[in-house]
């Protein structure tokens, strides 16, 4: 069965603050571990108040640390904000520490606004432009050292850390498939042009010494609970934190809000219909055929799962209905194979 696995930007919510997030995020990372997730993967983003993760290596180790067999890796870190050799070194310093448990996947945007992005840089110029050979530049740290080598990732060297290419566009399609790389589509937030990554990532894939055949993770958002009605009442801190980042007014999640959709403008309804599209709402017989017909459309060979809910309780729970819904999947497919 399809692998599912967890994306968390370790959520700030409203009367709260970083370090309650941050124990949260901890909190789901157990109880994913215990339920069957593959990988926990956190995300990069700067100048977000309603985010905890901008220092993306360090809450890593922190999950890592606090787990024992679940996968810990970032979804993404923005390359482009970085040396290659930096993140060469804390990745690898990672391994050392986790081994066979830590995962990189990267991406080009800049994870945060253009004045933000200058901060972290100093320079915007031609970053996103070289991402190509950034990447290559970071895993070629990752192969053991060659004699003569002036310039190593200690540690990092000889530690082959799996790399993982981000996109919502067909260039991280396209580029993952030349460098024959697992491939992570942000389905979840920008689904326009999914199904053309897909056909794109897989037609052209070659084969490289970290991957045989293709890989596709697909983003979705799930919002879980015991009635259809309470989970699409939960879905409404993601839709409020979708429109307010638009009007540029980010902030800390906000609470559950009953009947928000019909207090929006026929434009915030069609923008967030067109960026969630890829989202499934409800009880947990409608999460289970929900997923079952996103994973029949799209042939995804793992799920990357993320629930923005406000209350702790609610999103553990969201996740457990989850991971019972792919067990019940799997439990079809097996009966299905067995006749």
């Amino acid at each position: 069965m399809v692998p599912f696995s967890v994306l968390d930007l370790s959520p700030i919510v409203d009367g709260s603050d970083a370090s309650q997030a941050l124990r949260n995020t901890l909190d789901l990372a157990r109880h994913a571990e215990r339920w069957g997730y593959r990988r926990y993967w956190l995300a990069e983003h700067h100048n977000m108040p309603g985010v905890a993760s901008a220092a993306t290596s360090v809450v890593i180790g922190y999950v890592a640390g606090g787990t024992s067999t679940i996968r810990v890796g970032a979804g993404g870190i923005m390359l482009p904000n970085h040396a290659p050799l930096v993140i060469a070194e804390q990745f690898g310093t990672l391994e050392a520490l986790y081994r066979g448990r830590i995962d990189l996947g990267l991406g080009r945007a800049p994870g945060t606004d253009q004045l933000t992005a200058g901060a972290l840089r100093r320079t915007l110029a031609g970053d996103a432009d070289s991402f190509p050979q950034d990447v290559l530049e970071l895993m070629g740290y990752f192969r053991p050292a060659e004699p003569g080598q002036r310039v190593q990732a200690v540690p990092g060297a000889g530690l082959n850390v799996p790399v993982w290419i981000l996109g919502s566009s067909l260039f991280g399609a396209q580029l993952a498939a030349a460098l024959g790389l697992p491939y992570a589509f942000a389905s979840h937030f920008a689904p326009a042009q999914m199904m053309q990554a897909i056909e794109l990532y897989r037609s052209r894939f070659r084969p490289s010494e970290q991957l045989a055949h293709p890989h596709l993770m697909l983003g979705i958002n799930v919002f879980a609970a015991d009635t259809d009605e309470e989970a699409r009442r939960l879905m409404s801190s993601l839709q409020q934190a979708f429109v307010n980042l638009r009007r540029g007014r980010p902030g800390p999640l906000q609470p559950p809000v009953d009947g928000y959709e019909s207090q929006l403008t026929a434009l915030d309804r069609a923008g967030l219909d067109q960026a969630l599209s890829c989202s499934v709402i409800g009880s947990p017989e409608t999460v289970r055929c929900g997923l079952q017909d996103f994973l029949a459309r799209t042939g995804a060979d793992e799920l990357m799962v993320t629930s923005q809910i406000f209350d702790h309780a609610a999103r553990l729970r969201s996740y457990e209905i989850t991971a019972q819904a792919r067990e019940a999947l799997a439990q079809v497919e097996q009966s299905a194979s067995a006749k």
